[in-house]
């Protein structure tokens, strides 16, 4: 990695770097304690597998790794270690690993005891497919009865766990190579972890349909153990191998073309008076579309609606009032009000988008759905109160809860839904392996909706609220956190890189409107009053979303990438002619060619190439 670190993630604290072992073609990297990025030949075969240890808000815990001890001689490798938890109180939780690795196995085993009794949302081993190529694909499945099901991982999106009750999975890695992954000591099910942008499919401990939090009870240990078994059935002889990181990333421009989004930022109430002194940033960003958030339930009121009023009458472009309806009385009722509440303030805006303020928190499988009206009621009532004014709905959380309760679209003139980076990981390599998630989950949002106007956000890497928990996580600290309301890497060439990423893996979506972030405060394009020295400076983000608000409505073409987990473009054709907009999504510099240009890309560097010469 080059460049300084401050610049790159907001943050001068550096990632624990990976230990790789290998054993022969087999391969892991070692991250504090657990395995990432597990290869054969190459290959990546599994994504990860991680011991975790979750909180009654479904937060992980950071243990303390003690006595470790590695060794590693390239064709086995061993390693153990104890784990400590510190829970609640004086709650403690002691775990003792040991992973062993040999050419065509990897064996990674866990005991886990208390002495005070542990409460936890799920205590075991977390297994990680990787999506790239498995989408669709055949795999087989052993359940904890011993029958075996021959099936296939899914293409589009399941809301709800594709296989159950499972004992062991295998699947076709690359020609000639199986792999089956064995889970011992609990019955383990998995689900499709890109509801939630993660790129796996996650096979976790403990099934969701039983209770949690639920208590490890003291003195009594709990065991498990996950095998790896490869299979490589090829003739004896030189195999090619995945290339390697260093070759240079070439570019070529494709077929599919379509329009730019309109791209919006999003102004809560708290922040309406900091966007209002920023009007010359606001200007000079030009977004199409303001979305306004409305959250009566928060005690947001007319007044909150008089700011939105000012601001929207200093922008040329299209504003949508977004509203978090509490439905604790008749929608007809609540809407009849805010409806009110807009015309004293002065308001109109040109669309309004609208879900009941329950649907922000996750029903998980087997949970009870939370009491709320009927979607047809609460459209209805938009409908008549708003009048002449574009209802649309979704989900003011992520695509995870529109998947799960698909509203009517019948009576809405878009869908929208939001996502975020930070759910279940928030290191740098998980944040952005969530870029290859987005085309399935704007896929998976088409074979539903079809070709309803489509917007998608705000979508941030800090988490604005927390469907699945009580509550979003402070980060006083700065670190990397997942769950957590303020990311540092907000603050960096981190996020610029992810914005355009995003918008880029999003491009084939045709969508109405994306917005990823707000204009201020921790979401926003502005650094803020509690960031000493920089008060009112642009974020790196700041370009990257000028930039994306410049090119909407005009073509963009797709570029194909040979190794898009690391570097992501697209074309466009417009006023300044025709440009290559490219981006490196890793923290390596990386060398790229299209067709006779050539150029050297920093870490999470961007550029603009003119393609008109």
């Amino acid at each position: 990695m080059t460049g300084d670190p401050f610049l790159l993630y907001g943050t001068r604290d550096a990632e624990t770097t990976p230990v790789r072992l290998s054993a022969k073609k087999l391969e892991v990297d070692l991250v504090d304690g657990n395995l990432r990025t597990i290869r054969y030949d190459g290959t990546e075969v599994l994504r990860a597998v991680s011991y975790l240890v979750r909180d009654r808000d479904w937060g992980t815990y950071s243990p303390e790794i003690e006595d470790l001890a590695i060794e590693h001689d390239g064709g086995a490798f061993e390693v153990t270690y104890r784990a400590r938890c510190r829970g609640p109180g004086d709650t403690g939780l002691v775990v003792d690993v040991r992973i062993v690795g040999q050419s065509d196995r990897l064996d990674f085993e866990a005991e886990a005891a208390s002495e005070t009794g542990f409460e936890t949302n799920r205590c075991g081993f977390c297994i990680l497919h990787p999506i790239v190529g498995l989408g669709g694909a055949p795999a087989t499945v052993e359940h904890v009865d011993g029958a075996t099901e021959v099936t296939r991982f899914p293409d589009l999106i399941e809301p709800w766990q594709p296989f159950k009750d499972m004992r062991a999975i295998t699947h076709v890695a690359m020609p000639g190579i199986s792999a089956e992954c064995r889970m011992e000591g609990d019955t383990f099910e998995m689900e499709d972890q890109r509801n939630w942008s993660d790129a796996s499919y996650k096979t976790y401990v403990r099934p969701l349909a039983l209770p949690w939090p639920y208590q490890i009870p003291a003195g009594q240990p709990v065991r498990q153990k996950i095998s790896l078994i490869i299979k490589d059935s090829r003739p004896v002889g030189r195999h090619p191998t995945a290339g390697a990181s260093a070759e240079v990333v070439k570019l070529h421009l494709g077929g599919r073309t379509g329009a730019m989004p309109a791209i919006g930022l999003i102004i809560t109430p708290e922040e309406a008076e900091a966007c209002l002194s920023a009007q010359r940033f606001l200007a000079e960003i030009a977004p199409q579309e303001l979305l306004f958030h409305f959250d009566p339930g928060a005690g947001h009121g007319v007044e909150a609606l008089r700011r939105f009023a000012d601001i929207a009458a200093t922008h040329p472009g299209r504003s949508t009032l977004e509203i978090a309806l509490p439905c604790r009385q008749a929608p007809a009722d609540e809407t009849a009000t805010i409806a009110r509440d807009m015309r004293s303030a002065g308001f109109r805006p040109d669309a309004i988008m609208i879900s009941p303020s329950v649907d922000r928190q996750s029903t998980p499988p087997g949970s009870k759905w939370p009491d709320c009206p009927p979607l047809e009621e609460v459209y209805a009532a938009a409908h008549a109160a708003f009048a002449g004014i574009r209802i649309g709905g979704g989900m003011l959380s992520y695509f995870t809860e529109l998947n799960r309760k698909r509203v009517p679209e019948g009576q809405l003139a878009f869908i929208s839904h939001c996502t975020n980076p930070i759910v279940h990981a928030a290191d740098d390599l998980s944040v952005m392996q969530t870029l290859e998630a987005l085309p399935f989950i704007t896929r998976s949002v088409r074979a539903i909706y079809g070709d309803k106007p489509y917007r998608i956000g705000p979508s941030t890497i800090p988490m604005r609220q927390n469907p699945y928990g009580s509550r979003t996580m402070e980060n006083p600290s700065g670190g990397r956190i997942p769950m957590a309301n303020r990311d540092p890497r907000h603050n960096g060439q981190f996020a610029a890189a992810f914005a355009l990423a995003y918008a880029t893996s999003v491009l084939d979506a045709d969508l109405e409107c994306l917005t990823l972030s707000a204009l201020t405060g921790p979401f926003g394009l502005i650094a803020g009053a509690d960031e000493p020295g920089r008060k009112g400076d642009p974020r790196p983000l700041f370009g990257a979303v000028r930039t994306l608000a410049a090119l909407a409505g005009t073509e963009w073409q797709e570029c194909i990438s040979s190794s898009p987990s690391r570097v992501l473009a697209f074309a466009s054709i417009g006023p300044a002619g025709s440009q290559l907009h490219v981006v490196n999504v890793t923290s390596n510099e990386q060398a790229v060619e299209c067709g006779g240009l050539k150029l050297g890309l920093p870490p999470f560097g961007t550029a603009i190439l003119s393609l008109s010469d």
